[in-house]
C-alpha cells in the first residue's frame, strides 16, 4: 500500500473531517427543526386543584396545540414552589422535553435556606407569563371587617390568630411578616402550606384564620371569604372597594411573577420555539378567563428580559432579606 506524504495525508484527513462536520450540521438543524416529536413534561410546583394549577393546565392545553404535541402537567409541590423547578434543573435533559413553571420564590429561597440550585445559572428562562395578586383574606363569618380590626385583635391576643401562606419564604409570608413589623409587632401564628387548595380547605374548615396569598377571587365571589386588603400598587378593578396596604399606611407591595423555564444549556432555537408557542397561547380565551378569576393580568417578559430579571431579582431579594434580618436556615 502506497503511503501518502505527511502533507498530503494531513490534507486528506482535514477534508474527511470537514466532510463529516458538514454531514453532522444538517442533522443537528433537522433535529431542532423537527422539535417537538413527542409529548412535553410541564412541572407544576404546586398541588393539583389550586389557582396556578388550573391556570397553567389551560395554558398547557393551548400551547400544546401551537406545538402540535401534548403537554403533560406533573405536579411536584414543596419548598414554597421551588422543589419542582429545582428538581427539573438538577435532573432533566436540556432537550426541551421537560420544562417548569417558575414562581418568584425561586429568586428568594437561596437567601433563606440551603438549596441545590442557583437561579442565575441553572435555568434557561423562556418567558414570563403572569403575576399573582396577593390579598389578606378571612372567612366571611370572621369577626374582622377591616385590616385594622384584625391587627388590633392580634395585639390583644398574641399568637391566638393563625395565618397561612404557600410555604416559608413565599411572597405572602414575607409580606405578612413585613406588615406585622410595620404595625408594631402583633403576633400571628404562621402556618405554611404546599398550595392554595389545602390552604383554602383549612380556612373554610376553621383551622386557619387568615390567608396571605393569591387565588382568593373565587372564594370572595362565592361569599365564602372576605378580602381585607390587597398588596398591589393600586386597587383592583373587580374589587374597587378594597384598599391596598399602601392606602392603609404601609409601604408594602408584592410583585410575584410566574414564568416558564427549562434546564440550563437549552438550544436557543428550542427556547424560541417554546417561547413563541406559549406567548401565542397566552391569548387563549379559557386561560384568560381563569386568570381573571384570580385578578391576574398577562405579565409578559421575553427570554432575554426574563433572564435579566432573574439576575436582578436574585440580588434584590438578598438585599430585602438582609433588611428584614432573616437568617439563612
Amino acid at each position: 500500500m502506497t503511503r501518502l506524504p505527511d502533507a498530503s495525508r494531513r490534507r486528506t484527513l482535514a477534508r474527511l473531517a470537514a466532510s463529516s462536520l458538514a454531514t453532522l450540521v444538517p442533522l443537528a438543524h433537522a433535529k431542532t427543526d423537527s422539535y417537538p416529536t413527542r409529548p412535553i413534561m410541564l412541572v407544576m410546583p404546586f398541588p393539583a386543584g389550586g389557582a396556578t394549577d388550573s391556570q397553567m393546565r389551560a395554558l398547557a392545553l393551548a400551547a400544546g396545540k401551537e406545538l402540535g404535541q401534548t403537554i403533560v402537567v406533573m405536579n411536584q409541590p414543596g419548598a414554597a414552589g421551588t422543589l419542582g423547578p429545582a428538581s427539573m434543573a438538577r435532573q432533566a435533559h436540556a432537550d426541551g422535553y421537560t420544562v417548569s413553571i417558575v414562581p418568584a420564590t425561586l429568586f428568594r429561597m437561596p437567601h433563606l435556606q440551603k438549596v441545590t440550585f442557583n437561579p442565575t445559572t441553572d435555568f434557561s428562562y423562556i418567558l414570563n407569563l403572569t403575576g399573582y395578586t396577593n390579598g389578606i383574606v378571612v372567612r366571611a363569618d370572621a369577626p374582622w371587617k377591616t385590616l385594622p380590626e384584625l391587627l388590633a385583635d392580634a395585639k390583644a391576643r398574641p399568637g391566638k390568630i393563625s395565618y397561612g401562606s404557600t410555604g416559608i419564604g413565599s411572597g405572602g409570608h414575607i409580606a405578612m411578616e413585613r406588615l406585622l413589623r410595620a404595625a408594631g409587632g402583633p403576633e400571628l401564628n404562621f402556618v405554611p402550606f404546599k398550595g392554595m387548595a389545602e390552604e383554602t380547605a383549612a380556612l373554610l374548615g376553621g383551622h386557619l384564620d387568615v390567608i396571605s396569598d393569591p387565588g382568593w377571587g373565587p372564594l370572595v365571589e362565592g361569599g365564602k371569604a372576605r378580602v381585607l386588603a390587597t398588596l398591589g400598587e393600586q386597587r383592583l378593578k373587580r374589587w374597587g372597594q378594597v384598599p391596598t396596604l399602601k392606602e392603609l399606611g404601609y409601604d408594602i407591595t408584592v410583585v410575584s411573577p410566574v414564568g416558564l423555564a427549562g434546564p440550563k444549556g437549552m438550544d436557543p432555537a428550542i427556547v424560541q420555539r417554546l417561547h413563541d408557542a406559549f406567548k401565542n397561547a397566552m391569548a387563549d380565551a379559557t386561560y384568560q378567563r381563569i386568570l381573571e378569576q384570580s385578578d391576574q393580568p398577562n405579565v409578559y417578559m421575553g427570554s432575554a428580559e426574563y433572564q435579566q430579571y432573574a439576575v436582578a431579582q436574585f440580588a434584590r431579594e438578598k438585599q430585602f432579606i438582609d433588611q428584614l434580618g432573616i437568617k439563612l436556615q
